[in-house]
This record gives C-alpha cells, sequence and structure tokens, in this order.
C-alpha cells in the first residue's frame, strides 16, 4: 500500500518537473518580449528581431557569451532610437526654460510698445494743442523719433540715442524757426537751401538750449536697462536654440546603448539601469552642456539685475512721459531768443528771401508784466496745470491716443509687475544645466527596484565610482571616454561670456557675478522684500508720483532722479506766445500746478498700462 502510493508521488513530481522545465525552456528559447517592446518603441523593422536567442559574432556593443536577441541591425537601430529619446527628453525639460524666457520677451515688449504708443500720442497732442502750425509737418517727426525709441528698447545694436535725438531737433529747427520765431515767412515756400543751413548749423545755432542733450542723457540712461533686457532675452533663446541643435558623441550613443537596450539582448526589457551607472553615462554625455553652467549662472544673475533695475521705479515710464515737457520747453526757449537766433543765422545761412513780419520777444515781455500785474489778464490765461489737463483731453479725444486693447484681460500689465514675476521665475532655473543629468535619471530611466543593470549584469547595487559634472571630473568616468566638446556648445559658452562682459561694461556695474550667484544675494535694483505697491503695499505705492525727487522737470533735466542739479537757472515766467496760441508755459519752480500736472498725467498713463 506504502509503495503504490509512494510511486504515484514520484510520478506527479516527474510530470511537474517536465512540465515546468518544458515551460522555461520555451521562455528561455523566445525573443517574443524582446520584439513587442522592439515594436512598441518603434526602434525599427521586426524583420531585424530573431524569433529565438543566437549568436551574432558582429555585436559590437551588447557582446556576451551566452545566445542573444539582438543582431548587429538591431544595434545601429538602438543607437539611432536612443540619441533620439535623449534629445528628446532634453528638449522637453528645456521647452520650459525657453518658453519662459521667449514669453517674458514679448511681454517686456509689448509693454514698451504700449508705453511708446501712449507717449507718442501725447507728444504729438503737444503740436496739435499748442503749436498748430507746426503739427502737420512735426508729427512725422515724432513718429520717426519714436520709431527709434522702439529699436533702441528691443535691443537694435545701430541705433544711437543721441544721435536720433539730435537728428529730431536738427529736423525741427527749421519749422520752429520759419512758423513760430519769424511767423511771417510761414506763407511763403521755404527755400530747401536755407532748411539745409539750418539742420547742419543747429548745434552751433543753438536754439533750443541745454534741452536736446538732456532729452537724449536722459533716455539713454533711463532706457538703458530696458534695452539690456531685451538683448539679454535674445541671447538666452539663442544660447538655447544652440543647445537644441547640439547632438550627441558616437561614444556617447554606444554607452546610452549598453545602459538601456543590452539587457534586452538576454530578454531582460523589465529591468532598469543603476543610479549610479546612469549619472556616469548622462554626465559624459552631457559634458558640453554642463560646461555652460557657470556661465549660465552669471547670466541669470544680470538677468535678475536688469529686471530689478525695472521693478525698483519708474525711471522707464517717467523719462518717456517728460519727452513731451523737454520738447515743449526747447521750443519755448527757442521763441524766447528769437532775435539772438534770428541774427546768428542771417550771418551763417544769409538772410531770408521775405521780409519778415515784425515780431519781437520786447512786447511779449510786456505782455508778461502785464499778466503779472493785472487781476483780469492772470485770470483769463490758462495755468500749466489747466493747459495739461486740456492736453490731455484732447489727446484722449483723438481715435487712437489711447493705445489700449478691447478687452480688459489683454491689457498690458505694468513693467514693475512682469520684471517681479520673471525675477521669481528665472532664478529657479539657475543650476539648469549642471542639474540636467540628474534630472535625466530622475525620470523613469532609473528604477528603485531591489535589482538593477550595471551595463554588463543585474546586481543589487551598482559598484563603480561615480563622477561629477564637467569636463575636468570625465577623466575618471569608468563608463564613457569624453575627448572633446562639441563646438556649437563651446561657442554658445564663450558667446555668453563676452556678452556678460560687454553688459557689464555699458551698464557700468562691477558686481562679482560669480561671488553673487554663489552667495544667492539679491539684486541691487529689487525693492523692499517681496512687497510689490500693485498689491497694496505701503512706502512705494502712488505717492512716489508725485514725490519732488520722481518729477520730470526741465530744470533738472539730465539730472539722475533724487539728486540735486546744482547750479539752475533762474525762475522765468514764460507767457503765452502770438502766434501760436495758448503756449504752455513752465516755470522753473517748483509750483503746486506743476505738482498737479505731472500727477495728473502720471495717473493717466499708468490706467492706461492697467494699474490700481
Amino acid at each position: 500500500m506504502f509503495r503504490r502510493i509512494l510511486q504515484r508521488v514520484d510520478f506527479w513530481l516527474i510530470w511537474v518537473t517536465v512540465v515546468l522545465f518544458g515551460a522555461s525552456g520555451a521562455g528561455a528559447h523566445s525573443c517574443h518580449e524582446v520584439k513587442t517592446a522592439f515594436q512598441l518603441r518603434q526602434i525599427g523593422s521586426l524583420k531585424w528581431v530573431p524569433e529565438a536567442p543566437g549568436t551574432d559574432g558582429e555585436l559590437q556593443i551588447c557582446k556576451h557569451p551566452g545566445p542573444s536577441c539582438c543582431t548587429r541591425k538591431m544595434e545601429e537601430s538602438y543607437q539611432a532610437a536612443v540619441r533620439r529619446e535623449t534629445l528628446q527628453n532634453i528638449r522637453s525639460y528645456s521647452f520650459e526654460l525657453k518658453y519662459l524666457i521667449v514669453g517674458h520677451s514679448s511681454a517686456f515688449q509689448d509693454t514698451f510698445q504700449s508705453l511708446l504708443s501712449f507717449t507718442l500720442n501725447l507728444t504729438s497732442a503737444l503740436f496739435d494743442s499748442a503749436y498748430e502750425p507746426l503739427s502737420q509737418d512735426a508729427r512725422p517727426l515724432v513718429a520717426d523719433l519714436f520709431s527709434v525709441l522702439s529699436l533702441f528698447l528691443g535691443g537694435d545694436s545701430n541705433t544711437s540715442m543721441e544721435r536720433s535725438v539730435h537728428q529730431f531737433y536738427d529736423d525741427l529747427f527749421p519749422l520752429v524757426y520759419r512758423r513760430l520765431v519769424n511767423p511771417g515767412l510761414a506763407s511763403a515756400p521755404p527755400s530747401s537751401e536755407h532748411s539745409e543751413c539750418l539742420r547742419k548749423t543747429r548745434q552751433d545755432v543753438n536754439p533750443f538750449g541745454p534741452h536736446p542733450r538732456a532729452l537724449a542723457d536722459g533716455l539713454t540712461r533711463a532706457l538703458s536697462a530696458g534695452r539690456a533686457l531685451s538683448r539679454a532675452l535674445v541671447m538666452g533663446a539663442e544660447v538655447l536654440n544652440a543647445t537644441e541643435r547640439a547632438g550627441l558623441a558616437r561614444e556617447c550613443g554606444r554607452a546610452l546603448v549598453r545602459m538601456q537596450y543590452c539587457p534586452h539582448c538576454r530578454g531582460l526589457t523589465l529591468i532598469r539601469p543603476c543610479g549610479g551607472l546612469c549619472l556616469n553615462v548622462m554626465r559624459g554625455c552631457l559634458v558640453g552642456l554642463s560646461e555652460l553652467d557657470g556661465p549660465w549662472r552669471r547670466y541669470v544673475a544680470l538677468l535678475q539685475e536688469l529686471t530689478g533695475a525695472l521693478a525698483g521705479g519708474h525711471d522707464l515710464e517717467l523719462a518717456l512721459l517728460g519727452i513731451r515737457n523737454h520738447v515743449n520747453d526747447a521750443i519755448l526757449h527757442a521763441q524766447l531768443h528769437g532775435p539772438r537766433i534770428s541774427a546768428i543765422v542771417d550771418k551763417v545761412c544769409g538772410p531770408l528771401t521775405d521780409t519778415p513780419s515784425v515780431t519781437s520777444i520786447r512786447p511779449t515781455l510786456e505782455v508778461m508784466t502785464s499778466v503779472t500785474t493785472s487781476p483780469t489778464s492772470a485770470a483769463s490765461t490758462p495755468s500749466p496745470a489747466e493747459v495739461t489737463l486740456g492736453r490731455l483731453s484732447h489727446t484722449r479725444s483723438r481715435p487712437r491716443s489711447l493705445p489700449l486693447k478691447p478687452s480688459k484681460i489683454d491689457k498690458p500689465r505694468s513693467l514693475k509687475k512682469i520684471s517681479r514675476e520673471f525675477m521669481g521665475y528665472i532664478q529657479r532655473y539657475r543650476s539648469f544645466f549642471s542639474a540636467l543629468p540628474e534630472t535625466l535619471c530622475e525620470s523613469e530611466m532609473v528604477g528603485e527596484d531591489i535589482t538593477c543593470w550595471s551595463g554588463e549584469d543585474v546586481v543589487e547595487s551598482y559598484v563603480g565610482r561615480v563622477v561629477g559634472n564637467g569636463l575636468q571630473a570625465q577623466k575618471n568616468n569608468p563608463e564613457i571616454k569624453v575627448r572633446s566638446i562639441d563646438p556649437i556648445l563651446v561657442a554658445a559658452r564663450d558667446k555668453l561670456e563676452q556678452f556678460k562682459q560687454e553688459m557689464q561694461g555699458q551698464m557700468g556695474w562691477a558686481t562679482d557675478w560669480g561671488a553673487w550667484v554663489e552667495t544667492g544675494s539679491g539684486t541691487r535694483g529689487e525693492a523692499s522684500g517681496e512687497c510689490d505697491d500693485e498689491d497694496g503695499c505701503q512706502g512705494s505705492g502712488d505717492e512716489d508720483f508725485t514725490d519732488e525727487n520722481e518729477r520730470v522737470d526741465v530744470a533738472t533735466a539730465g539730472v539722475p532722479l533724487g539728486k540735486s542739479p546744482g547750479a539752475r537757472e533762474p525762475p522765468r515766467q514764460v507767457p503765452t506766445i502770438q502766434p501760436p496760441p495758448q503756449v504752455a508755459v513752465k516755470a522753473a519752480g517748483h509750483t503746486p500746478t506743476h505738482h498737479l500736472a505731472i500727477t495728473i498725467t502720471l495717473i493717466t498713463l499708468l490706467s492706461a498700462l492697467g494699474l490700481p
């Protein structure tokens, strides 16, 4: 009885052993899973995948003593696929950074253009309301000036603010001389030779006083940060485009295949590389990108300096808004010194063909005396604030006066808000290039299983040495031999370094950006903390718009905001000159009406830009 039971047990054991051995033998002698993975990843043609493991003496990367599910054609397909996959992963991580830079570059340019459009209309309205005889011919001159301002803020390297401002006043001088200084010649056809002489001798005659130089210097100083930021954002986009054009070296492709696809040759399609193996391979493959780390950190520090300068005040907006006042005061200066200017012009360019009407500044000064002594005359003469209000209402009444979009949501944001938003985002990408190998390895590429692929076999942990970033560290890399860096990335690195030095010289900054990025200190232009006056913070809000240190004043033109201009011209009160009627007059002294005019103009500008 016991013997019969034992025989039955032996029979079942033998049967189970045969079944299990047969099943394992079938799995061991099939490349079905390898073919499935080959097809799902769209690596290549399935005809290159064998049905059963074999021996291929032509294998160059995934060699091992036993049978293999790989062929030489599969290795070539694996190399092409792994290059494509790795580059795609790199681009997917750099896309967000590139989108951040390009998107904010567009946002800054939209805000610049909105400011320019507003101040263009405001300046043109000056001629429409106060200098009507010049209005038609002066509008193209104003448009040309603001076109140059747009190019300057956009980062155009061929644009000179000083040359453009002086060109504007050169072209304006013949109009002012014939129609305001000598209004009797307004109806006579102008002489082209005489007009050209006036243009060429304008800087020598100096009819507009210090105002052209003050406007050129003020615009150059105030717009430099915006211009530099535009150029810096373009540079960042170019560097990221260069990283996308860079390829992977041949040794890198072989190391990637050995890390990702050589396990497939043994039927191990689910095993993942060890973390140390992945870091060594990726740091060797991306050594060119790692060499961009230092220049990129300094570039990000430069961006934070520039955006901090824009976020720390309203210098750019005030400078653009002050163009109207500079032009107005320049024309007033020419009118006040009409006899002297006419005498010099007669000597330099010859007498005018027509006899000008008897128009002297002396009767005008007598009118000024009567205006200051007669209450009736004073009541009939508009104050500077009233004239400014009238011009603003005139500007608002024009069809295209305010460059607002139809939707409130589409209104351009203020420079301060965009700058602070960009500063918050860009600092997260300071270590983008040095952290890229870790970022790629922390994705689905590396597993957290008990075992992993070491490049040669399945192990519990990677025992090789893990090297750091940079070209020097790769000399000890056990997985890949790095011979050189892609020339495209070398050029991008040098371009970043050269741009940093150029900006440092142009902006007059002596900042050691290497130390700056290490210590993580804030930007010099940043306001106190994260407090934004647009969010209701006190101490740096709308009160600044009426502060004496931030006024746009001809008497302080060309002097940095918040600093004493030194010696000033004596206070003057200029009356309305005929023609034209209702000339805007502004005294050099800081009167309450002057505060009111600037305040109203600033509030109008900021409301047009969507500020509360």
